[in-house]
C-alpha cells in the first residue's frame, strides 16, 4: 500500500506566476534551512567522480531498454526490458549504479548520507546527489551506455517470481518516455512488445497482490497549473501504466527482500500490522458513509472496491491513510528483525529501484550483489546498518513537511482573493477529540483544507463552506460550515 500524495506543476509560460511560486518554495527552503546548494568539495568530487567513472566488464546494452518517467525528470533510475520466456516472462530492470562514481567515505557520499533523500515539491527540487551524477553520468538517459545494477527476475505465468539475480552491467536505454505517451499506445494498439508486456505482467502482479492481501490507496495526485499570473489546482487520477510500471518496481523490492531475508542480513522497508482499533474506527466511518463493508471482509479487499471519484469512496479512501502509519526501515545481520513484513504489502520487502534519489537503495542494491555474487557483504555497508534506518525517518520527515508546505503554499494563493466566497465540498475526515473540526475536499479549485462547524460535521456528505482564511505569508487555508 503507498500513499504519496505526488505534486506536479504544469505552466504555460515562465511569467509572473511561476516566478511568484518559485519565490514563495524559496522562503519553504530559507525557512526550512534546507541545503539548497552543495558545498564546493562535493561538487568537485561528483565532477571528477563522473569524468572518470568505474565501469563494469559486463556490456548488456543488446538489451533494448526504455525509461518511463514523467516527462520533465532528468534523474532516471530505472530502465526496463521485458520478454516471453515460454509461457512466463523475463524481466530486466536496470538500475543506476552508483558505485561507479561514490566511494564510501568520499565527499559525495559524506553529503549524501547528511540529506538521505531527495526533497521535491512542485518544479523544485533538492537533489540527494550533485547533478553531474543524478542528472547526467549516473542516470539512465536515452542514447548513453550508463553503468547499472542489472536485475533478472523470471516470473511465470501466474506472475509468481520464480529467481532473481542482479549483477554490475554496461546498459543503455534506447528512449525516454513518458507515462501518457506509453498510456496512449497501448490504448490505441500501437505500443511495442515491452508495453504490451508490461501490461500482462503488471496486471498479473496486481492480480497476485489481491490474492497476497496487499493494497494501494487509489489517492488523486494533485497538480498546479500556472497560467501567467493565474494559479489553478486540479486533481489528476494515476494512468493504469503507472500501476503496471510501479509493480515491476515492486517486483523487484520483493525479490531483492528475499535474498536478504535468506541470508539473514540487508535492509527492508517495514509497515507494523494494522491496529485492530483503527480497523473497527474505519469500521464506523464506512458506516456512517453508508458504504457497505461486510464485517467478514478483509481490509484490502474493501480498499479495492472504492471509487476514488465517488465522494463518499474518496472520504473513506482518506480515512484508510491512517493504516499506513509508522512505516520505516530496519538493518539486520545474523538474525532476523523482530517484524520484518510491510503489512500493507503482506511480505517482505526492500527499496533498491531509486539509488539517486533516496539513499537506503544503493546500500540495499550492495547487499544483494554480494549475496548474488557469493561473496561478503561489503564492510562499509554493514557498518551503516543500525543507523541508516535513522537516517531515513528524518529525511521522510523533511521531506513530508517540505511538500506539505508547498501544497498549502499553492491552496493559499489560489484562493487568496477569494474570502468570503462559497464553495461545494465534501467533509473527508473528523478530527477524532473533536468531531465539529476536520477537512474538506473542494473540487473547484482542487482543495483539501480544515473546517470548522457548529456541530458535528457531516462526513462523506456534500456541504457548503464558507473561506474564512487564505493567508499566502502563513500558507493556511480554513473553511467553516456554510
Amino acid at each position: 500500500m503507498s500513499s504519496n500524495r505526488v505534486v506536479s506543476v504544469r505552466t504555460t509560460d515562465d511569467g509572473v506566476g511561476a516566478q511568484e511560486m518559485r519565490d514563495g518554495i524559496a522562503a519553504i527552503q530559507a525557512e526550512m534551512k534546507l541545503p539548497t546548494e552543495f558545498p564546493a568539495d562535493v561538487e568537485k568530487a561528483a565532477a571528477e567522480a563522473a569524468a572518470d567513472p568505474r565501469l563494469p566488464e559486463l556490456d548488456r546494452t543488446d538489451l533494448e531498454f526504455v525509461t518511463i518517467d514523467p516527462p520533465s525528470s532528468m534523474d532516471l533510475d530505472q530502465a526496463l526490458h521485458l520478454e516471453r520466456d515460454g509461457d512466463g516472462y523475463v524481466v530486466h530492470y536496470a538500475i543506476a549504479d552508483l558505485a561507479a562514481f561514490i566511494t564510501p567515505g568520499d565527499a559525495v557520499d559524506v553529503e549524501a548520507n547528511h540529506r538521505g533523500e531527495t526533497l521535491y515539491g512542485a518544479d523544485s527540487k533538492i537533489p540527494l546527489h550533485p547533478k553531474s551524477i543524478s542528472e547526467d553520468a549516473g542516470s539512465l538517459l536515452p542514447d548513453q551506455v550508463r553503468p547499472a545494477l542489472l536485475w533478472t527476475i523470471k516470473v511465470d505465468s501466474t506472475g509468481e517470481g520464480t529467481d532473481v539475480g542482479v549483477e554490475r552491467a554496461l546498459v543503455r536505454s534506447r528512449a525516454k518516455l513518458d507515462y501518457a505517451g506509453v498510456q496512449k499506445q497501448i490504448d490505441d494498439g500501437t505500443a511495442d512488445e515491452v508495453f504490451v508486456l508490461l501490461k500482462e505482467v503488471g496486471e498479473l502482479r496486481l492480480a497476485r497482490e489481491a490474492a497476497r492481501g496487499g493494497v494501494s490507496l487509489p489517492l488523486r495526485e494533485q497538480e498546479i497549473v500556472i497560467d501567467d499570473d493565474q494559479w489553478r489546482l486540479e486533481f489528476r487520477d494515476l494512468l493504469p501504466v503507472e500501476s503496471w510500471n510501479a509493480q515491476i518496481s515492486l517486483l523487484t523490492g520483493f525479490a531483492a527482500a528475499s535474498l536478504m531475508v535468506y541470508a539473514r542480513v540487508g535492509l527492508l522497508r517495514t509497515l507494523p500490522p494494522a491496529d485492530p482499533r483503527d480497523i473497527q474506527r474505519l469500521h464506523r466511518t464506512a458506516r456512517a458513509l453508508h458504504i457497505e463493508w461486510p464485517s467478514e471482509q478483509p481490509y484490502p479487499d474493501f480498499i479495492r472496491s472504492l471509487n476514488p471519484n465517488e465522494p463518499s469512496h474518496a472520504a473513506m479512501i482518506v480515512s484508510c491513510t491512517r493504516l499506513l502509519r509508522g512505516s520505516g526501515y530496519v538493518g539486520f545481520n545474523g538474525e532476523l528483525p523482530e517484524q520484518p513484513l510491510h503489512a500493507a504489502l503482506a511480505s517482505e520487502y526492500a527499496h533498491v529501484t531509486a539509488p539517486l534519489r533516496r539513499l537506503v537503495d544503493r546500500y540495499a542494491g550492495e547487499i544483494c550483489l554480494a549475496l548474488c555474487a557469493g561473496d561478503e557483504v561489503p564492510g562499509w555497508v554493514l557498518a551503516k546498518l543500525g543507523e541508516l534506518p535513522d537516517t531515513m525517518r528524518d529525511s521522510g520527515r523533511r521531506a513530508n513537511q517540505y511538500e506539505n508546505a508547498i501544497i498549502n503554499l499553492a491552496e493559499a494563493h489560489v484562493l487568496a482573493d477569494r474570502v468570503g466566497e462559497t464553495f461545494n465540498a465534501v467533509v473527508i475526515e473528523l478530527d477524532e477529540k473533536d468531531d465539529s473540526h476536520g477537512d474538506v475536499t473542494v473540487q473547484d479549485p482542487a482543495i483539501e483544507a480544515p473546517v470548522n462547524g457548529a456541530g458535528r460535521l457531516p462526513l462523506g456528505e456534500d456541504v457548503q463552506v464558507t473561506l474564512a482564511r487564505a493567508d499566502v505569508h502563513t500558507r493556511s487555508v480554513a473553511f467553516t460550515l456554510s
